[in-house]
């Protein structure tokens, strides 16, 4: 699988710095709409694969599930 560089992707830098300036947990949807990407999930992806430790929640209402990030941690480049 291929994955974008987060030192040569500015939607993944963007959508990190969203992450680290989000105190806590961020929803899928609130990190689409302040990073201005689209699939959150397949970009939280990408920054895993580039290091960045994120946990996801899960939670399910009214038949939706919503899914909530929180950056853990980011690597030294």
């Amino acid at each position: 699988m291929h994955h974008a560089r987060l030192s040569t992707s500015p939607r993944l830098r963007c959508a990190l710095r969203v992450m680290q300036a989000t105190k806590g947990e961020i929803s899928s949807y609130e990190l689409m709409f302040k990073a201005r990407i689209c699939a959150p999930g397949t970009v939280v992806s990408e920054l895993r694969a580039n290091g960045v430790e994120i946990t996801c929640r899960q939670v399910v209402r009214d038949g939706q599930r919503r899914f909530f990030y929180t950056l853990v941690n980011v690597p030294k480049e």
